[in-house]
């Protein structure tokens, strides 16, 4: 079956060719227009075969479009022949044949070629009846107003419709892009959907992206107050400049313009913008498309791809990776949502433990001592008269120590209460370190003698604004854990000394020390260390209270640990 117009014109002339010789063969010709009546008819004949040969032919666009200017051609000689040679008998059919040529012309190539070959032809019908039988005038002026208007309204419809055709061909084709944009788009989708962990889903991403829009380098950064953080890169130079992992200022790179939501298309690096762009000419890069990842409106890193070529992305590549760009702050955006929301449950399920240890360990901590209370009490309600006066003081003794150590535990729970309430009052005034430090160290060595507690205080201490018994607590705080962890017949050493418009006071134990993964956890409210020889008694708030009493006077409290080197907690305050 005939796959072209082409082939269907050559399959018409063919059936047109058996009507000429037909009829040829049946009408009475005058002796003279016999022979040019056969000439005609074996012209158009083997101007048929050749159409035929051309329409099968498999040639290329512009041998097309001379092959059908040809064909044309020889249908016009043949449909003048015919016209000429049946124009003795007077309003004969074949005067007619002189329209097809004109509709042919104009539905090949247009309005312009339609109106050309109507003149063309109505002017050859002219002059055959000029030399022939003659025409009257009103058949002329018709004849030239059909063959022209044949031309110039056929040639229009061709045109509308070409046009119309070309426009949805570019629809079709505009189509099947964005088709498969969009399924490009949910590949890369998919990808970053595969992991909750980011640098897993990024490596699926990239690998998508590479099939999608080939690149020689690409590179994934998150923006983060003003420093840049790389989380992905492939292609050239992707362990060397700018790895995974690497932190770099915003400032003056091409991500501090991308901050407003730009996408920046930079067809030639040959001129050097920004820093970085001396590093990837020496990778052989040479263009480059920087598109931001936006969640709503706000940019929170950006995509860049290089290429080896100069102006080497097109206008498609340009709007699939702004696309990109907006998939990728999106996955991002969840990724954070879901290590946001793990973390809060994490930390919430381990608070939950830590009050669960802590409602253990007070209940502990509140019965010894108010047993050891009730005990003593009992004895020396029943026993009175018959123990002996040292005997009484002990007892005395013993219910003083127990309750003083009941009323820390109660002032510990009740500090930590007033400090998350936001309640915990200071009285500034001016704060003699030094004198601070002797009187803590004095009051601490006159409660034990197990370990011996040494002070050394820098002559040149100055005086502070802070709440000296604040201060005093967060000291007592620290001497007595460094007592608590101490063997026997060790020392304590505390230090005090101006460092830089700061002071700084040390105090450090030879004990068991603190394991590192557990040196944050300590100054956690209910936290307690895990360290060698068992736990001590207490609650686990002290450290917290002392934490939030040195950063209330704008200091810290920093802790070194070790297992042969004992533990070394730092109050640093500033002097003003």
């Amino acid at each position: 079956m005939p796959r072209r117009p082409g082939q269907w014109l050559a399959l018409l002339r063919a059936a047109l060719v058996a009507v000429a010789v037909v009829d040829v063969s049946v009408t009475a010709f005058p002796p003279a227009y016999r022979p040019w009546a056969w000439a005609v008819t074996g012209f158009f004949a083997a101007t048929t075969l050749v159409s035929a040969a051309l329409a099968r032919a498999d040639l290329d666009r512009a041998a097309r479009v001379r092959a059908r200017a040809l064909a044309i051609v020889f249908d016009s000689i043949a449909a003048v022949g015919f016209v000429a040679v049946f124009s003795y008998q007077s309003g004969e059919p074949y005067r007619a044949l002189y329209l097809v040529p004109v509709a042919e012309a104009a539905l090949r190539f247009g309005l312009l070629a339609g109106l050309v070959s109507g003149i063309v032809m109505v002017g050859a019908t002219l002059v055959i009846d000029a030399v022939g039988p003659g025409a009257a005038g009103s058949t002329i002026a018709s004849r030239i107003l059909v063959g022209v208007l044949a031309g110039l309204v056929i040639g229009r419809l061709r045109d509308g419709l070409a046009a119309r055709a070309a426009e949805a061909e570019r629809l079709r084709d505009e189509l099947g892009r964005r088709g498969d944009v969009l399924e490009a788009a949910n590949r890369c989708a998919r990808a970053l959907g595969s992991s909750l962990e980011i640098g897993t889903a990024f490596g699926a991403f990239i690998r998508e992206l590479r099939a999608i829009v080939p690149f020689d380098r690409t590179a994934i950064v998150l923006l983060d107050h003003d420093q840049a953080t790389t989380i992905a890169t492939a292609g050239r130079g992707a362990t060397e400049i700018f790895p995974p992992g690497s932190v770099g200022p915003v400032q003056g790179s091409v991500l501090d313009r991308v901050r407003s939501g730009d996408v920046i298309v930079r067809r030639d690096l040959a001129a050097p913008e920004y820093p970085e762009d001396a590093l990837f000419a020496e990778l052989g890069l040479r263009s480059e498309i920087v598109a931001p990842l936006i969640v709503g409106i706000r940019p929170i890193g950006m995509i860049a791809l290089s290429r080896t070529e100069v102006d080497g992305f097109s206008p498609e590549d340009i709007e699939l990776v702004t696309l990109l760009g907006r998939l990728a702050a999106t996955a991002v955006q969840n990724i954070r949502a879901y290590e946001a929301e793990h973390h809060t449950v994490e930390e919430l399920r381990r608070l939950s433990a830590l009050r669960a240890d802590f409602v253990s360990l007070v209940s502990h901590e509140l019965r010894s001592p108010m047993a050891a209370v009730i005990g003593a009490a009992r004895t020396l309600q029943q026993r009175w008269r018959i123990l002996a006066p040292d005997q009484r003081e002990a007892f005395l003794a013993l219910i003083a120590d127990e309750t003083n150590r009941l009323a820390n535990l109660i002032g510990d729970v009740l500090h930590t209460s007033q400090i998350e309430a936001g309640t915990f009052s200071y009285s500034f005034t001016d704060v003699d370190l030094g004198r601070l430090v002797e009187d803590a160290v004095a009051t601490a060595g006159l409660a034990q003698d197990d370990v011996r507690i040494t002070a050394s205080v820098s002559s040149a201490l100055p005086r502070i604004r802070g709440d000296r018994e604040r201060l005093r607590q967060v000291l007592g705080n620290l001497i007595e854990n460094a007592v608590k962890y101490s063997p026997a017949g060790e020392a304590v050493e505390v230090r005090a000394q101006r460092d830089d418009g700061l002071v700084k006071i040390s105090v450090a134990d030879r004990g068991p020390g603190i394991p590192v993964d557990q040196q944050r956890l300590i100054f956690e409210k209910f936290g307690r260390a895990d360290v060698a020889g068992g736990s001590k008694p207490g609650t686990g708030l002290g450290l917290f209270i002392a934490r939030s009493i040195a950063e209330a006077h704008g200091g810290t409290i920093d802790v070194r640990s070790g297992p042969s080197v004992g533990t070394t907690f730092t109050l640093t305050l500033p002097l003003a």
